[in-house]
């Protein structure tokens, strides 16, 4: 899925991938980043804790702000990306709750960039690299998943209870999971 967001003129693709063989996530990264190039912005997420597309790009959307606000914690979009996705201030914590880890098999990527091409053709490069297929069903939402997602970012009964609201559970939580990640604009 590629989106383009106007107000800060960035192209972002959003994508997952199935039986992914990550061993090395320090060689893994160094080598995405090298074969994707400069001109653009990679980050990787454990799909199984991401509440769909939308988490990741509510996240970007954020990053973004907080870039053109001055209010980043990183220095690169991509990581901030990730502090915004997993909810944390601290890039460790980030990467241990959202990160990439050895013997992941399911993985959602985010490319931002300033053209459309570059996010595409890195999008592309990202998958001839990629051990496992290219299956955006990684990112939606089962009941195992959405377990995974309340107990990583604490989702209450009540809280379920109180967005549901004539939604079904899935928005909800999509819903919770976004106002987590909105949260933690507020928390600088």
């Amino acid at each position: 899925m590629l989106k383009h967001i106007q107000e800060f003129g960035k192209y972002l693709a959003i994508a997952g991938f199935r039986d992914v063989k990550v061993e090395d996530v320090d060689v893994f990264l160094e080598k995405m980043r090298r074969a994707v190039g400069g001109d653009v912005e990679v980050q990787f997420f454990e799909a199984r804790l991401v509440a769909t597309w939308q988490h990741l790009f509510f996240a970007a959307l954020n990053a973004l702000k907080a870039f053109r606000n001055g209010e980043n914690i990183s220095k690169r979009l991509a990581v901030e990306t990730l502090l915004y996705a997993s909810a944390q201030r601290q890039i460790r914590k980030a990467t241990e709750v959202l990160g990439i880890k050895p013997g992941l098999r399911d993985v959602a990527v985010l490319v931002v960039g300033d053209h459309a091409d570059q996010v595409l053709r890195a999008l592309g490069v990202i998958e001839r690299l990629l051990s496992g297929r290219r299956d955006d069903g990684v990112l939606e939402l089962t009941p195992e998943r959405i377990a995974n997602i309340r107990r990583i970012f604490e989702i209450s009964d009540a809280e379920i209870e109180a967005a549901v609201d004539g939604k079904n559970l899935e928005q909800a939580i999509i819903d919770l999971v976004i106002e987590r990640v909105a949260l933690l604009a507020t928390e600088r």
